[in-house]
Protein backbone atom coordinates (compact mmCIF):
# COMPACT_ATOMS: atom_id res chain seq x y z
CA UNK A 1 0.00 0.00 0.00
CA UNK A 2 1.39 3.29 -1.15
CA UNK A 3 1.85 6.37 1.75
CA UNK A 4 0.55 9.06 -0.06
CA UNK A 5 1.39 12.19 1.72
CA UNK A 6 0.22 15.38 1.19
CA UNK A 7 2.16 18.59 1.78
CA UNK A 8 -1.38 20.58 3.23
CA UNK A 9 -1.52 18.95 6.69
CA UNK A 10 1.52 18.34 9.21
CA UNK A 11 2.99 14.76 8.11
CA UNK A 12 2.73 13.22 12.06
CA UNK A 13 -1.03 13.55 11.59
CA UNK A 14 -1.10 11.96 8.03
CA UNK A 15 0.76 9.30 8.93
CA UNK A 16 -1.03 8.71 12.42
CA UNK A 17 -4.33 8.62 10.45
CA UNK A 18 -2.76 6.26 7.38
CA UNK A 19 -1.99 3.95 10.21
CA UNK A 20 -4.44 3.61 11.85
CA UNK A 21 -6.66 3.49 8.62
CA UNK A 22 -4.44 0.37 7.85
CA UNK A 23 -5.39 -1.13 11.11
CA UNK A 24 -9.09 -0.34 11.36
CA UNK A 25 -9.17 -1.30 7.03
CA UNK A 26 -7.44 -5.05 8.05
CA UNK A 27 -4.07 -3.94 6.28
CA UNK A 28 -2.37 -4.55 9.27
CA UNK A 29 -4.29 -7.67 11.08
CA UNK A 30 -4.38 -7.84 14.86
CA UNK A 31 -1.29 -9.06 16.85
CA UNK A 32 0.83 -8.47 13.44
CA UNK A 33 4.04 -7.57 13.92
CA UNK A 34 4.56 -4.00 12.11
CA UNK A 35 8.20 -3.17 11.05
CA UNK A 36 10.85 -1.46 12.77
CA UNK A 37 10.49 2.17 12.71
CA UNK A 38 13.27 2.78 10.14
CA UNK A 39 12.07 0.54 7.53
CA UNK A 40 8.06 2.08 7.87
CA UNK A 41 9.89 5.58 7.94
CA UNK A 42 11.87 4.79 4.85
CA UNK A 43 8.73 3.24 3.14
CA UNK A 44 6.70 6.44 4.13
CA UNK A 45 9.81 8.51 2.69
CA UNK A 46 9.67 10.47 6.21
CA UNK A 47 12.18 11.07 9.08
CA UNK A 48 12.29 8.15 11.67
CA UNK A 49 11.48 10.47 14.33
CA UNK A 50 8.37 11.82 12.97
CA UNK A 51 7.21 7.87 12.80
CA UNK A 52 8.10 7.43 15.99
CA UNK A 53 5.95 10.26 17.27
CA UNK A 54 3.10 8.51 15.29
CA UNK A 55 3.36 5.20 16.72
CA UNK A 56 4.04 6.33 20.25
CA UNK A 57 0.55 8.19 19.62
CA UNK A 58 -1.11 4.74 18.54
CA UNK A 59 0.06 3.18 21.63
CA UNK A 60 -1.19 5.91 23.43
CA UNK A 61 -4.41 4.93 22.30
CA UNK A 62 -3.81 1.08 22.34
CA UNK A 63 -3.70 0.36 18.77
CA UNK A 64 -0.25 -0.37 19.00
CA UNK A 65 1.67 -2.53 21.70
CA UNK A 66 5.40 -2.81 22.36
CA UNK A 67 7.12 -6.05 23.44
CA UNK A 68 10.41 -4.63 24.98
CA UNK A 69 12.73 -7.21 22.62
CA UNK A 70 10.72 -7.81 19.69
CA UNK A 71 9.29 -4.70 18.36
CA UNK A 72 5.23 -2.97 18.15
CA UNK A 73 2.40 -5.35 17.02
CA UNK A 74 -1.23 -4.56 16.26
CA UNK A 75 -3.11 -4.41 19.26
CA UNK A 76 -5.82 -7.47 19.26
CA UNK A 77 -8.96 -6.27 20.90
CA UNK A 78 -11.07 -6.25 17.62
CA UNK A 79 -13.60 -4.32 19.75
CA UNK A 80 -11.13 -1.47 19.76
CA UNK A 81 -10.26 -1.71 15.95
CA UNK A 82 -14.17 -1.77 15.15
CA UNK A 83 -15.07 1.10 17.30
CA UNK A 84 -12.02 3.23 15.22
CA UNK A 85 -13.65 1.71 12.00
CA UNK A 86 -17.02 3.43 13.17
CA UNK A 87 -15.19 6.67 13.94
CA UNK A 88 -13.27 6.54 10.83
CA UNK A 89 -17.14 6.06 8.95
CA UNK A 90 -18.67 8.61 10.96
CA UNK A 91 -15.93 11.68 10.13
CA UNK A 92 -16.18 10.59 6.19
CA UNK A 93 -20.29 10.69 6.24
CA UNK A 94 -20.36 14.27 8.49
CA UNK A 95 -17.48 15.64 5.84
CA UNK A 96 -19.67 14.70 3.32
CA UNK A 97 -22.76 15.99 4.34
CA UNK A 98 -21.84 18.68 5.42
CA UNK A 99 -20.16 19.78 1.96
CA UNK A 100 -23.36 18.56 0.43
CA UNK A 101 -25.30 20.50 2.48
CA UNK A 102 -23.04 24.02 2.27
CA UNK A 103 -24.06 23.22 -1.92
CA UNK A 104 -27.78 22.77 -1.00
CA UNK A 105 -28.25 19.59 -1.74
CA UNK A 106 -30.79 17.70 -0.26
CA UNK A 107 -30.51 13.67 1.35
CA UNK A 108 -32.21 12.02 -1.11
CA UNK A 109 -29.58 13.74 -3.90
CA UNK A 110 -26.62 12.83 -1.55
CA UNK A 111 -27.70 9.25 -1.51
CA UNK A 112 -28.17 9.25 -5.20
CA UNK A 113 -24.38 10.67 -6.16
CA UNK A 114 -23.28 8.14 -3.72
CA UNK A 115 -25.16 5.46 -5.61
CA UNK A 116 -24.29 6.85 -9.01
CA UNK A 117 -20.21 7.53 -7.78
CA UNK A 118 -21.00 3.30 -6.59
CA UNK A 119 -21.52 1.91 -9.84
CA UNK A 120 -19.17 3.80 -11.85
Amino acid sequence: MEWELKSDRPIYTQLLEELKRRIVSGYYKPGEKLMPVRELAQEAKVNPNTMQKALTELERQSLVFAVRTTGRYITEDEELIQSMKKEFAESHVKNYYEAMTALRYNKEEMIRYIREYEEE
